[in-house]
C-alpha cells in the first residue's frame, strides 16, 4: 500500500475524527498540510492502522 495524496485528502474529507486529528497535527507540529497529511496516514492508515480498510476501499474500482 502507498501513500497518495489524493487519496488522504478524500479520506480526511469523510471523517471528522481524522479532521480534528489533522489540524492537531499542523497546530502542534506546525506542519504544513501536505506534511500533516502525510504524517496522519503513517501513523493512522499505514501497516495495519484504524483507518487502513477505508483507506485502501478508496482504491477499489466504481462502476
Amino acid at each position: 500500500m502507498r501513500y497518495m495524496k489524493s487519496q488522504m485528502k478524500l479520506l480526511v474529507r469523510d471523517n471528522k475524527e481524522l479532521q480534528a486529528r489533522l489540524k492537531v497535527l499542523m497546530e502542534e507540529m506546525n506542519l504544513e498540510r501536505t506534511f500533516a497529511l502525510k504524517a496522519l496516514y503513517h501513523s493512522e492508515v499505514a501497516d495495519g492502522g484504524k483507518y487502513q480498510a477505508a483507506y485502501q476501499a478508496l482504491d477499489l474500482p466504481t462502476e
